[in-house]
């Protein structure tokens, strides 16, 4: 078997997603497990150089991750590939308390070996820059430094109040850092010895030269690497320089459906302006109440939800089934006041989507939400996930194919906050790329 070229663990279903559309799209063939897979489920994709596991780390405790980030990395590192990625938000929101990156670097070093990690979170290609240490990130065409950012300031788990990646980090961990700047990268100068190493990435110079340091030095101390998609990005030009791989596939457009059902969590203002949009434009809209579907017992929301919902596709309409038309209707302080509220949110709406999908037959859904994706696909029977079609207008949220259980086969896309275009779901019924 030959060895593969990239190993990750996603702390987020839509950001597992975004890196297996990196990778899948530019020729490396991935596979993104929901759960660490049997052989007989690995044995389906043999052709597959690079294998993610998508978890939920980043709405986790440190102490959650103590235990379950550390299961899943030993499970990674027998795979021994030659890296192993802890994929990030590219918006790198974190608290120490919640979705913890220092942690989860602590935790990846002590399995993988205690060498430099590292850390690569600037990604041109989804608009998310990095210059002399501090994030930039784009909304609406605009570049915004991110502790200004509309959004991502005032994110309602994890405001991002600090720019300087490294000083942010240190909120999270004791371990020591460095940084390779975009002046210091292009000079060719060699890395400072630290435990964590942040590479900047501007644009495409930055990029191709941070890639090649990456592979064919920083490889050799270490094969745990942290980051955004941005890691995938910059190593793609070293291995194709390498003919490690060759030129990229041609996906077809995967055509219109006549049907599509949306499950949303998300409170972003991008997916509040989609929503409107799709309502706009032939789609169904049905809110739902957030507090009741997070009851610590089942109550008849869900039902009732899957009931009108089916009502409508029926009648041969596409449904969007929300908790919340952006940040002014976010309900989060109130569902923060009961533990786990959050994730059972997730994992109801996710239950309702799988209802939809069974009973009306349908060939293609979306779960928008970054947090809501990850517990909603375990309530989905969903194993696996595949490229179905990459979107090169709105990368990091593709459309996918399902594998294991009833949705097997299933065309379904994962959609980010902060992730496309206002016609999004509109695009995704269309099957346009």
């Amino acid at each position: 078997m030959t060895r593969p070229l990239i190993s990750y663990y996603g702390d987020d279903f839509t950001g597992s997603t975004d890196v297996m559309e990196a990778l899948s799209s530019n020729g490396v063939e991935a596979v993104l497990f929901l759960e660490v897979p049997d052989k007989a489920l690995t044995s389906r994709f043999p052709g597959a150089r690079a294998f993610g596991l998508a978890g939920t780390s980043r709405s986790e405790t440190p102490e959650w991750m103590d235990v379950h980030l550390r299961e899943a990395f030993e499970w990674l590192r027998t795979l021994d590939a030659e890296l192993c990625h802890y994929k990030v938000c590219s918006t790198f929101d974190s608290a120490p308390h919640v979705g913890n990156i220092g942690r989860a670097i602590e935790i990846g070093r002590s399995v993988f070996g205690a060498g430099t990690v590292p850390l690569v979170v600037g990604a041109p290609q989804i608009r998310r820059y990095t210059a002399f240490g501090e994030l930039f990130a784009a909304y609406q065409g605009v570049n915004y430094r991110i502790d200004r950012h509309p959004v991502m300031s005032r994110h309602p788990v994890t405001p991002m109040d600090e720019a300087n990646l490294l000083r942010h980090l240190s909120r999270q961990t004791n371990l020591s850092s460095a940084l390779l700047d975009i002046v210091s990268l292009l000079a060719g100068a060699k890395p400072e010895k630290a435990d964590i190493m942040l590479l900047d990435v501007l644009d495409q110079a930055t990029q191709t030269v941070a890639g090649s340091l990456l592979w064919n030095e920083l490889r050799q101390q270490g094969r745990f690497v942290c980051g955004s998609s941005g890691v995938e990005y910059a190593l793609l030009p070293a291995w194709h320089s390498e003919g490690i791989i060759g030129a990229k596939p041609v996906f077809s457009a995967a055509g219109p459906v006549d049907r599509l059902a949306v499950v949303s969590g998300s409170v972003s203002p991008t997916t509040e302006r989609q929503i409107r949009h799709a309502i706009a434009n032939g789609f169904e809209g049905i809110m739902l109440d957030p507090l009741a579907l997070s009851g610590e017992t089942d109550g008849p929301e869900i039902a009732i939800a899957v009931e009108a919902a089916l009502k409508l596709l029926k009648d041969g309409r596409s449904v969007i089934l929300y908790t919340a038309l952006g940040p002014a209707a976010d309900r989060g302080r109130e569902l923060d006041l009961s533990s786990g509220a959050r994730h059972r949110l997730g994992r109801a709406l996710g239950r309702i989507q799988a209802a939809l999908v069974s009973r009306a037959g349908l060939t293609r859904a979306v779960v928008a939400g970054g947090d809501t994706s990850s517990h909603a696909l375990g309530e989905m029977g969903i194993s696996a996930l595949t490229l179905k079609m990459p979107l090169p207008q709105t990368p990091g949220s593709p459309l996918c194919i399902a594998h294991g259980g009833p949705s097997d086969g299933l065309e379904i896309a994962l959609k980010g906050g902060q992730v496309g275009g206002d016609d999004y779901f509109s695009m995704i019924r269309s099957g346009s790329c």
